[in-house]
């Protein structure tokens, strides 16, 4: 098979390389791809990810079989419309939802009004727009604290405030409606209950009927050592997640992922890809914090490194609507990604800082390229996350002592990484 796989980031390096390794794949095409990723196929460097007309010509000139889409934005946009819509493209499968099934991450209002309709445990929450502007402020003045305020669209993983005082809650409130803080992600503001507990994210595949749930992972979105400053994009993942074991699973399957799946299907929108659940354990029952329609980041990185099957057969059953045949394998062993990021992220940051002391690959450690570029016979930063560093070990305080050892050995200005990934699970780190 062709695979056109569409992306930059360190995600989509974890997909390349498995979908890479292949018995099924011929040739594989990234857009627009890294340095990195360019160790997995063909990079097609000027080729974005939203530029569907030229996504269709080369995918026509190069016989592509299977395009998979990487990231929330094409997904969002109606890639997959666009195929399903065009004779010539008709026949090439997209691995990712419809645009109205996009919707799930693409409005956290119509993920929330899904979840009401389908009965899937979630935080009891409101919406809010300039219409009701006043209803809204008066909402937060006598809402419980802290308060959580969600930009409705996309906003690249950072859209949410919790607010621990109403004042606050009032401010960003109006930042988000009136002064269009995240642009028009945040005309629409929806405030959810804070929920107290342990977040982890499960990772679904799914043909529109059967789904297969893949390994369990946590992220780390705070910038700072203990969860504190910033949210980023993600500071490093950990799989699989200690706490949830086979009984919290199995009530996971039952009262999120099959409703959600059986929800999608009943209301007759069409997905066929992953749908990433981001959930909280609260006293030992799970709730939806939010819906992504794509595999997360760095999540990817710990993730496809301990699914054992292959990657494009399982993409093949999606395509096909035999994926109630595949039987997912795990490898036993724990992985710890820890991501280096420039100096200032996630705020201002500079890029085209030289990248040098990379370590090569082996059997226990995987180097991803995120924000990276070539620049002559150089490798240069060109994002806010660089690089992830992913290792795998029969427990997870060995994993991370490999992933701290080459994150430490990688070299570039203004680098900075948390040494502190995984820290609920283990004894010191």
């Amino acid at each position: 098979m062709k695979v056109l796989l569409l992306g930059s980031g360190g995600r989509e390096h974890a997909l390349a390389l498995k979908i890479s390794q292949s018995a099924l794949c011929s040739q594989l095409f990234i857009a627009p791809g890294n340095p990195g990723i360019a160790q997995c196929g063909t990079v097609v460097s000027h080729i974005g990810v939203n530029d569907f007309d030229a996504i269709k010509t080369f995918s026509i000139e190069n016989k592509i079989d299977m395009v998979v889409v990487g990231p929330e934005d094409p997904l969002v946009n109606g890639i997959y419309d666009y195929f399903q819509q065009d004779a010539s493209l008709q026949h090439i499968p997209v691995i990712g939802p419809s645009k109205e099934g996009a919707q799930l991450e693409g409005s956290k209002a119509f993920a929330k009004q899904f979840m009401m309709r389908h009965n899937i445990p979630t935080a009891a929450y409101q919406e809010f727009n300039e219409s009701n502007y006043a209803e809204g402020q008066a909402y937060l003045a006598q809402h419980a604290l802290p308060i959580v305020l969600k930009a409705d669209g996309l906003a690249a993983g950072k859209g949410v405030v919790i607010a621990v005082s109403h004042e606050e809650a009032q401010q960003e409130f109006a930042q988000m409606i009136k002064d269009a803080k995240f642009g028009d992600a945040s005309k629409k503001v929806v405030v959810e209950q804070f929920l107290t507990g342990i977040e982890c994210s499960v990772f679904v595949l799914t043909d529109g009927t059967s789904y297969k749930i893949l390994p369990t992972a946590k992220d780390y979105k705070r910038i700072g050592e203990g969860d504190t400053g910033l949210n980023t994009g993600g500071m490093g993942a950990i799989s699989p997640v200690p706490f949830a074991d086979a009984a919290f699973m199995q009530k996971v399957d039952e009262r999120i992922v099959r409703p959600t799946v059986a929800g999608l299907k009943r209301e007759n929108i069409n997905y066929k890809g992953f749908i990433f659940v981001g959930l909280i354990k609260v006293d030992g029952e799970p709730y939806v914090i939010e819906y992504n329609c794509r595999m997360g980041d760095p999540e990817t990185e710990v993730v496809m490194p301990r699914l054992q099957n292959d990657l494009l057969q399982l993409l093949q059953a999606v395509a096909n609507g035999t994926l109630e045949h595949e039987t997912i394998q795990e490898d036993p062993r724990a992985a710890a990604t820890v991501v280096l990021v420039s100096g200032g992220y996630p705020e201002a940051y500079e890029k085209g800082k030289a990248i040098t002391n990379i370590p090569a690959n082996n059997d226990q450690q995987i180097i991803f390229h995120a924000g990276t570029k070539a620049a002559g016979d150089e490798i240069v930063t060109n994002g806010g996350r660089v690089i992830a560093v992913t290792s795998l070990a029969s427990d997870l305080q060995e994993a991370l002592t490999l992933s701290k050892q080459s994150a430490a050995q990688i070299s570039f200005e203004g680098k900075y990484f948390r040494k502190d990934i995984g820290f609920e699970f283990v004894a010191s780190n």
